[in-house]
């Protein structure tokens, strides 16, 4: 495991809010997160935006979202370039 996410979601029928934190387990950063909106949409896209907003934690979403082939991709390219 290398990052602990947990949220709470919170609706009372006419907005919707979210509120927790991620801890990126390799460096200990923590963030926490909290966003309310009007729809499930809004609150997904920025919830999203929050852990976007961290570049640390952004970098390892991203790095843990892409398929294994990929990862790694740009130091081989480097090295056959002989960069």
């Amino acid at each position: 495991m290398v990052a602990r996410l947990v949220v709470e979601v919170r609706s009372d029928g006419v907005r919707t809010m979210a509120r927790g934190g991620l801890e990126d387990l390799e460096t200990g950063e923590v963030v926490a997160i909290e966003t309310a909106a009007l729809t499930p949409w809004e609150l997904s896209a920025a919830l999203a935006r929050s852990l976007l907003a961290t570049p640390n934690l952004a970098r390892l979403a991203l790095r843990e979202a892409l398929p294994r082939p990929l990862r790694g991709l740009r130091a081989r390219l480097r090295d056959k370039l002989g960069r």
